[in-house]
């Protein structure tokens, strides 16, 4: 065949195509091309085929730099000499060109490029069956390290799109493939290349480029963060077409792109993050039952954004967050709870007090609409909301003390979370002193003060630790008399004397209380039990009175001056009639040191009491002298006519032993750190004088 095509060829046309000057290869070309056009006419497609091998092997393939570029222009001229003819040639034409843009001379490329685009001019449509090829060469073409191979390139691509756009034969399903490989390519001019011919394959109405979008979609976001000023602009024009397709479209694949959005919504690119979180907040909207399986991962996506340094991806994320909340998906449907409070659950622990806040929003929403459901992975989360009691802002407290509340409506539950909070108070006596009260006030109010009250008596009138349940006690006790919260419950406590509720109340909380004298005797004075209080006062002994004893006291001798206790203060304007008051209040006054604050407080006020014939002073050597002696008629007065509704002996009784088991318990730790003391001083080395001292 080779020596058919020398016959064909004269000798001297062979060796101007591999002549060093390009205007005698040129000539070359134009002779080959006229021989060829006459061999076409002829219908001898024979010799034309072995004209093709002949520059195939002994030019395009020779060792010799020229011979190849003699070769890819001869190839040229054989596919203009053809003319309509020269697709039944194209397997034998196409291939060796290809291979030219690998090699190693940047000129041999060009002239590659150069041939190719002659041949394409000629075959137009028919040059499709190559396209990956010739797209795959071009990707590659377009980092060329020479730049006139990038511009003979650039030119080659250009009509290979315009025939692209015009040909029905073009397939984008094997397409595709090569396009996802691809996307991932990190330098800039190929990301270019590929961005263009997603662009130009867009815009061709026959081709379904968003049907495909998920295959390259991470591909364009990961370009958003490109150095390159102009491929990053390229990427967000096309993605923007792209999204204005999508909200146009009434078939799109949103699952598959969900899961892209999700992972770019946490990039580090401010850009990226921007765009990500654009897409999803556009994907909630149009969505619908497809999003459903995907809710838990855009929210893992949209609740770190909130809190971002970016007010635009600040504002779009809250968007996004309030639009999907208002969803009322089924989970029969796909919609995983579970999966939801898990990732509430996990930001309840980010650093940033928007996000937490957003997350405990979401466990209302899912108590609200699917209260079953969620109570069902309560033990997974329960200990998590009682941790962001210790949470540093008060806002993120108070939304868990509401979610905390919203679990607690069934009576079970509530027991489960006040038994919860004491035992976690007993744990972190850092958060009862720090936020002890915020979170027993906001309970009281979103569940009623008295029903938390009660239930915390309940439980503390059976703790085993007698310090915590002192302490806890003296924490409920102080927030009673203080907070604006319990007014309703102290003016209830008020009426224990005469008001079977009342009583009740005093008598639940009288059962705990005894932990402590101080609460003891604060609760008595609130409901004007003054003959008890004065009992409780009289039965206390020689270890009760000690530091922790007469803090409290002062403490309550403080309180007594404000509004909460401004009735007993107007009670001391009767003394006839509240003569237990008057002996409750001297015989707190003769446990004071009379050099505290607290006893000149206390003596002021009562000096300022108006007393009565029934009330007179008695003098003494007594320490107790300034105590008040009761007459006949004083006991008879008004404290005393409805303590036939309590049994005040009895409560006596038991505040008594309960007092004889903090001592003892008391006595118990002493011996133990004696036991403990000596124990160390017995294991300390004796060491003698030595005898030369």
């Amino acid at each position: 065949m080779a020596a058919d095509a020398l016959s064909i060829i004269p000798g001297a046309v062979l060796r101007n195509l591999s002549d060093k000057l390009y205007e005698k290869r040129k000539n070359a070309a134009l002779e080959i091309e006229g021989i060829v056009k006459q061999l076409a006419m002829a219908g001898e497609h024979e010799r034309i085929s072995a004209v093709i091998s002949l520059l195939t092997n002994d030019f395009t393939y020779s060792p010799q730099t020229n011979h190849r570029k003699g070769g890819l222009i001869g190839l040229a001229a054989v596919t203009v000499g053809l003319t309509s003819e020269a697709a039944q040639h194209l397997e034998q034409i196409v291939p060796p060109v290809l291979n030219s843009f690998l090699d190693q001379d940047s000129r041999v490329r060009y002239y590659a490029c150069e041939a190719l685009y002659n041949i394409a001019k000629v075959v137009r449509g028919d040059f499709i069956i190559y396209f990956n090829k010739i797209f795959d060469a071009l990707c590659k073409l377009s980092a060329d390290s020479d730049a006139n191979v990038q511009s003979a390139a650039h030119l080659l691509d250009r009509l290979v799109k315009d025939i692209v756009t015009e040909s029905d034969q073009f397939s984008i399903e094997e397409f595709i493939p090569l396009l996802r490989e691809r996307m991932n390519v990190l330098n800039p001019y190929v990301r270019q290349f590929l961005v263009g011919w997603i662009t130009v394959l867009d815009s061709v109405p026959d081709i379904d480029m968003l049907g495909f979008l998920p295959d390259f979609l991470d591909g364009l976001f990961n370009m958003l963060s490109d150095s390159s000023h102009e491929i990053r602009q390229q990427a967000d024009a096309a993605l923007s077409e792209f999204l204005q397709e999508i909200k146009n479209s009434p078939n799109v694949d949103y699952g598959r792109m969900a899961e892209i959005l999700v992972r770019r919504a946490g990039s580090t690119d401010e850009f990226t993050r921007l765009t990500s979180i654009t897409w999803i907040n556009e994907f909630v909207k149009l969505g619908g039952e497809q999003l459903v399986p995907y809710y838990a991962d855009i929210l893992g996506a949209i609740l770190p954004c909130i809190s971002d340094e970016e007010e635009k991806i600040r504002v779009v994320a809250r968007e996004t967050n309030e639009e999907l909340r208002a969803i009322k998906a089924d989970p029969t449907e796909g919609f995983d709870i579970g999966a939801i409070l898990s990732i509430a659950k996990r930001e309840l622990n980010s650093e940033h007090e928007a996000t937490r806040t957003e997350a405990l929003h979401w466990f209302f929403t899912l108590l609200d609409q699917y209260r079953a459901e969620f109570l069902a992975y309560l033990n997974d989360i329960f200990d998590p909301l009682l941790n962001a009691l210790s949470d540093p802002s008060d806002v993120v407290v108070l939304l868990v003390l509401e979610v905390h509340a919203r679990i607690a409506e069934e009576s079970h539950h509530f027991h489960h979370l006040v038994s919860y909070l004491i035992c976690t108070f007993h744990n972190n006596h850092f958060l009862l002193e720090k936020r002890g009260a915020l979170i027993v006030r906001r309970l009281c109010v979103l569940l009623g003060a008295e029903k938390v009250y009660r239930e915390f008596s309940t439980i503390l009138e059976s703790e085993v630790d007698l310090d915590f349940a002192s302490v806890m006690v003296q924490a409920l006790n102080l927030i009673l008399l203080t907070s604006t919260e319990l007014g309703e419950l102290r003016s209830l406590l008020k009426k224990s004397l005469v008001d079977s509720c009342g009583k009740d109340l005093f008598q639940s909380l009288y059962a705990s209380w005894r932990h402590s004298p101080m609460a003891t005797i604060s609760l008595c004075l609130l409901a004007q039990a003054y003959s008890h209080a004065s009992c409780v006062i009289q039965s206390l002994g020689e270890e009760d009175i000690n530091v922790k004893f007469l803090v409290q006291l002062d403490k309550l001798i403080r309180l007594l001056e404000t509004p909460v206790f401004a009735y007993l203060r107007l009670q001391l304007l009767e003394p006839g009639k509240h003569t237990w008051l008057l002996k409750t209040l001297y015989g707190l006054l003769m446990l004071l040191p009379q050099q505290s604050a607290a006893f000149k407080i206390l003596r002021t006020r009562l000096k300022t009491v108006p007393f009565s014939e029934n009330i007179k002073r008695t003098s003494s050597a007594n320490p107790y002298s300034q105590i008040l002696q009761v007459t006949e008629d004083g006991n008879r007065n008004q404290d005393t006519q409805n303590y036939s509704a309590i049994n005040f002996p009895s409560l006596l009784q038991q505040f008594e032993h309960m007092q004889l088991q903090h001592r003892n318990h008391l006595k118990d730790q002493l011996q133990s750190r004696k036991s403990a003391s000596a124990l160390t001083l017995s294991q300390v080395p004796f060491f003698g004088f030595c005898s030369h001292i």
